[in-house]
């Protein structure tokens, strides 16, 4: 027969205060993992699928416009496309929305 007194309610508390304790040891991992293992992967792949996609715009834009990519018509539209995205870029970070 099984005895129940005081000395089990404590045993029980400890068990459920370790699980805890381990189960926050675990995400505390996974997090220090997340962030330091795949973070930087995750944004090297982000910052290259961004450069693809602004390259292509660029591409299709000064196209449009009998601008060919290998001339210097095309560059100068580049360029100037570039400078338009960073100068909206610094409106919205002045008005606070990034």
């Amino acid at each position: 027969m099984t005895k129940v007194g005081a000395d089990s309610a404590v045993d029980a508390q400890t068990g459920s205060r370790f699980s805890f304790v381990l189960l926050t040891v675990a995400l505390a991992a996974f997090g220090l993992y997340a962030i330091f293992v795949t973070g930087p992967a995750m944004r090297a792949v982000a910052q290259a699928n961004l450069d693809n996609t602004l390259a292509n715009e660029n591409r299709a834009f000064c196209e449009k416009f009998g601008m060919h990519v290998g001339t210097s018509e095309f560059a100068a539209c580049g360029e100037a496309l570039a400078d338009i995205r960073k100068k909206q870029t610094d409106r919205d970070s002045e008005a606070g929305m990034l």
